[in-house]
């Protein structure tokens, strides 16, 4: 997996290219961790994403719970049918802002 950040003031994105599974998402959890100073709104971009594991959810909802509880707010976005598909079984897709 691939992880492209770009920041702009407050807001982070970061597009995601490849497999968020079992071995990628500490990958993810650790750029997540170490990159949200200051960012008041986190833009995860699933454009060239392929497939999402259950580690790569718990790695969302892990951000996603700390945006919402201490600085803003995150957004999932180009969500292919695959992950969308996931997301919908999971209850992801009640849970997460996608657009």
């Amino acid at each position: 997996m691939t992880i492209n950040k770009t920041q702009n003031n407050g807001t982070l994105t970061m597009a995601l290219e490849g497999h968020l599974d079992t071995m990628t998402a500490p990958e993810l959890e650790q750029e997540v961790n170490s990159s949200l100073d200051g960012v008041t709104e986190l833009i995860m971009d699933f454009e060239k994403l392929d497939y999402i594991s259950s580690a790569g959810l718990r790695v969302l909802l892990s951000a996603h719970k700390l945006m919402a509880k201490q600085q803003g707010s995150m957004k999932v976005v180009h969500v292919n049918e695959i992950v969308m598909e996931v997301f919908e079984v999971t209850g992801f897709a009640d849970i997460l802002t996608i657009e």
